[in-house]
């Protein structure tokens, strides 16, 4: 015997391998891919405290596959990485003459070249698509975006996305090159905007009770991205900080953006800022009213953050002022 697997019939994923599917991603598409009716093998050197219906643990090192794992990865139709960058990179070559030729190899990374560059170099023409949930997975799929960079296509990469799309996500195609920039603008740009926020309320000596108080809607927002990024988990914000190429890129711009609002205040007047905020609703096209009533309607609905009560709170003419604000939730992905 060989040991080359034959490649796998095109049809729908009736069998699938989810690589860390005990992390908040993995649990996402693991428990689409259970409700879908497929065999779900969630593969983790630590068994999950909980999996959905229809999914079973399987142990193992996707980057060493070895036993049970090296059984399930010959037979699946499907083989997700919902794992770190490292991680995946780490497990591709080991891949080769363990996953079938027809099977479909799909990742979650939030950043798309290296990945796409090492898959590449498998041997065979294996179906092949990168997935980026753009939202964080307890927010749940229906109405999301998720991004899509197909590598090479096929029926078992159509099934995916359609499950994707069954569940209620937003499919988004585009290449790696693509995502890559769009994730350093909607993703890298906006969490250091939400960190340098942070920064310069700390540098201030900014007191949070006289903030909550007073805070106009555009401050209230932006304290509650804070809080919910600062209650978060690290590695994942680190992730997205450190790992994508344009990152750095990213941030120089938003310095580039503080320092030039600085000149137009030090060294211009009123016609240099009317110009400078005309140069930025270009940055809208023809797209500027739509996301003016977006903040509109986000901003109706937005409770205020009241100060707390008791001996420390400031009172209102009547008495303290009941506390409104809403508890920020930690989460396992993108804010």
């Amino acid at each position: 015997m060989s040991g080359r697997q034959e490649p796998r019939p095109a049809g729908t994923i009736r069998h699938a391998v989810v690589a860390g599917g005990s992390g908040a991603v993995g649990d996402l598409f693991t428990a689409l891919l259970a409700a879908a009716g497929a065999e779900v093998r969630v593969a983790d050197p630590l068994a999950p405290a909980a999996l959905p219906p229809g999914a079973h643990w399987v142990e193992g090192d996707i980057t060493a596959p070895s036993g049970a794992l090296r059984a399930e990865l010959a037979r699946t139709d499907l083989l997700l990485l919902a794992v770190p960058e490292p991680v995946a990179l780490g497990a591709l070559p080991a891949l080769d003459g363990v996953l079938a030729e027809g099977a479909l190899l799909a990742d979650t990374l939030s950043v798309k070249g290296r990945v796409a560059t090492a898959a590449g170099r498998l041997q065979g023409r294996r179906q092949t698509v990168g997935l980026n949930p753009m939202f964080a997975p307890s927010l749940g799929l229906r109405g999301r975006p998720v991004a899509a960079v197909v590598l090479h296509d096929g029926p078992l990469v159509r099934d995916l996305l359609g499950l994707v799309a069954a569940g209620g996500g937003r499919v988004v195609e585009m290449d790696a090159d693509r995502h890559d920039r769009l994730a350093a603008a909607s993703q890298v740009l906006t969490h250091a905007t939400v960190l340098a926020f942070g920064h310069a309320l700390a540098e201030l000596g900014a007191d949070i009770e006289e903030l909550a108080a007073v805070a106009p809607p555009p401050h209230a927002a932006l304290l509650g991205l804070l809080a919910r990024i600062a209650s978060g988990t690290p590695e994942v914000y680190w992730d997205i900080q450190s790992a994508n190429p344009l990152a750095d890129r990213a941030r120089e711009a938003l310095g580039h953006g503080v320092d030039g609002l600085r000149r137009i205040v030090a060294d211009g007047g009123e016609a240099d800022f009317e110009r400078y905020l005309h140069n930025l609703s270009d940055v809208f096209g023809t797209r500027l009213p739509d996301f003016r009533d977006l903040c509109a309607e986000m901003f109706a609905h937005l409770p205020t953050p009241a100060a707390a009560t008791g001996p420390a709170g400031p009172a209102g003419p009547t008495g303290p002022v009941p506390v409104s604000v809403p508890v920020p939730v930690s989460e396992e992905n993108h804010v």
